[in-house]
């Protein structure tokens, strides 16, 4: 039996690509509100970074995030994002996760 195509994504810190569901998703809601993702399917424009704390935290110091999703991160917002970094190790993906 064929396997299935996973979808991939890029990282829009470290320009990795993996498969869709090993990086978070950062969503801007139709309200425009930024909040992180979990489950992959808020509606809304979205943009993937790895799971680690310096992808995470590279994209909102470099304003990657502001870019990716047309819109301005509120204060309450990144505040939200960085303490959802802090969970986050900043260890590298395995090798067999990334694709070339």
């Amino acid at each position: 039996m064929r396997q299935r195509r996973q979808p991939q994504r890029t990282c829009i810190t470290c320009r990795t690509i993996s498969i869709k569901r090993e990086l978070l998703r950062i969503v801007r809601t139709p309200s425009g509100e930024v909040v992180l993702d979990a489950t992959g399917k808020l509606s809304g424009r979205g943009a993937y970074v790895c799971r680690r704390r310096s992808c995470i935290l590279g994209a909102l110091q470099r304003d990657r995030i502001v870019k990716a999703l047309e819109v301005d991160v509120s204060e309450e917002s990144r505040s939200a994002i960085e303490a959802a970094a802090s969970s986050y190790d900043d260890e590298p993906q395995a090798v067999a996760n990334q694709v070339d």
